[in-house]
């Protein structure tokens, strides 16, 4: 028999919108499918006037959102930003809400206190829509991969740093140019930094280690390097070397210890995860059982990200008809994983790109310098320049060697004369 229950939607922005198009919508099939009736009680929002393409009946638009609160059995936060929206979490979870929210930064942040909350009050906090939009990726580390010791994750989970990094490379365009087009066409912000700068990979970073783990460590340990300074230069060499460059999230278990790292990668062109393009995200999981694992789909839009809203919602809907909140926790604890490596400490492949003067001795005295440090030399090209530019662009690629050994080394390359200008260092993984 179908049991009915009471939606508030918190925020009418893009993605607000979307669930309730949807809840409106798509009634029919939901309840044929879950046995569930999920009725849009409110939308809370400080602006209840306004087009937002969604013909909502009289009645649901409030601004009172602590009624609208109390007067549900689910709780949708879509309110954005880490101060309103952890305060609606907290007062929806201290009155026994189901709580769904697809907010990434807030759970990075402060994930810690809000599951802390959501099992104080015994009470769901589903958060599917956080990471990668419409793709289920937290489903399927929560449940599907359950019996597997998570190895590694690679995630490309920005949308607009892979289609700026696509257009790069299809067109030799420059990230300048690219990025200009992308705010054109709204794929950019006016302030891009939160994503251009790897933020928004971080916080989903963050959360995948989490459900990986069964810890939640939190923003601070990641490590977060941009596509800010990336060149199409670099596109090109890695290109002709058999690589494409990705902004990844990268998770591993290190030995016990936890990698947690967002920076431009190369990987293997060949390799499925590298051929993911435009503003499409793809998310790589290996267990010990399963192997690999590749997940692909659109990371944002109102539709994809209000459809994994909305399955979550169904999901808290359906622990409350089989009174069973909390039946699959936010993430399950681990004790075995207590520290994240640090950066430092990490052991990577590497391409290295050198501008140096055009003179006899040049590679001889960058490559003693690695050898001295123990750094191996994979691969070396030196490309052809016009002999009155007085310089030539040599492309390293290293096999494994320690980040702090590297570093060193790139200290030593620093300082010599012969620099054109600095060591360009991206990091490599063969998936």
């Amino acid at each position: 028999m179908s049991r009915e229950y009471n939606v508030t939607i918190i925020g009418f922005g893009t993605v607000g919108a979307g669930v309730a198009d949807i809840l409106l919508n798509n009634s029919e099939v939901i309840t044929r499918r879950s046995g569930v009736v999920l009725k849009l009680k409110h939308i809370a929002d400080l602006d209840i006037k306004s087009d937002r393409g969604v013909k909502v009946p009289k009645g649901i638009l409030t601004t009172d959102t602590a009624g609208a609160i109390a007067d549900s059995d689910i709780v949708v936060e879509l309110v954005g930003g880490t101060t309103i929206a952890k305060k609606f979490i907290l007062d929806a979870l201290a009155a026994g809400k189901s709580v769904v929210t697809a907010n990434k930064a807030l759970l990075a942040l402060h994930g810690e206190e809000l599951f802390s909350a959501a099992e104080k009050a015994d009470a769901d906090l589903c958060y599917e829509a956080s990471v990668a939009g419409g793709i289920p990726i937290i489903k399927a580390l929560r449940e599907g991969l359950a019996a597997n010791r998570i190895r590694r994750i690679y995630g490309i989970m920005n949308g607009t740093c892979n289609y700026i990094i696509t257009r790069m490379e299809r067109e030799n365009a420059d990230f300048s140019t690219v990025l200009a087009d992308a705010q054109k066409l709204g794929y950019a912000e006016a302030n891009p930094s939160l994503d251009i700068d790897g933020f928004d990979t971080a916080h989903k970073t963050a959360i995948l280690s989490a459900l990986a783990f069964g810890r939640w460590f939190g923003l601070d340990p990641v490590h977060v390097e941009g596509i800010r300074d990336l060149d199409s230069r670099d596109i090109a060499y890695a290109n002709e070397m058999g690589y494409r460059i990705k902004l990844l999230g990268v998770i591993k278990n290190d030995d016990g210890k936890v990698q947690m790292r967002v920076h431009p990668t190369l990987i293997p062109k060949d390799s499925l995860l590298a051929n993911i393009s435009d503003v499409f995200n793809g998310v790589m999981v290996e267990g010990d059982r399963v192997g690999q694992t590749l997940f692909y789909g659109r990371g944002a839009g109102r539709s994809a990200t209000a459809s994994a809203v909305t399955a979550d919602i169904i999901d808290a809907a359906l622990n409350l008809k089989h009174g069973c909140k909390g039946r699959i926790p936010a993430f399950r604890p681990g004790a075995q994983f207590d520290s994240v490596l640090p950066m430092k400490d990490i052991t990577s492949r590497y391409y290295l790109r050198l501008e140096v003067k055009d003179c006899p001795g040049v590679i001889a005295s960058i490559t003693q310098i690695l050898a001295d440090r123990s750094i191996s030399i994979s691969s070396l090209i030196q490309h052809e320049t016009k002999p009155e530019a007085g310089a030539v662009s040599l492309v390293i690629l290293t096999h494994p060697a320690p980040e702090n050994e590297m570093n060193a080394a790139l200290a030593e390359i620093g300082v010599l004369s012969i620099n054109q200008s600095p060591v360009k260092l991206l990091r490599i993984e063969d998936l």
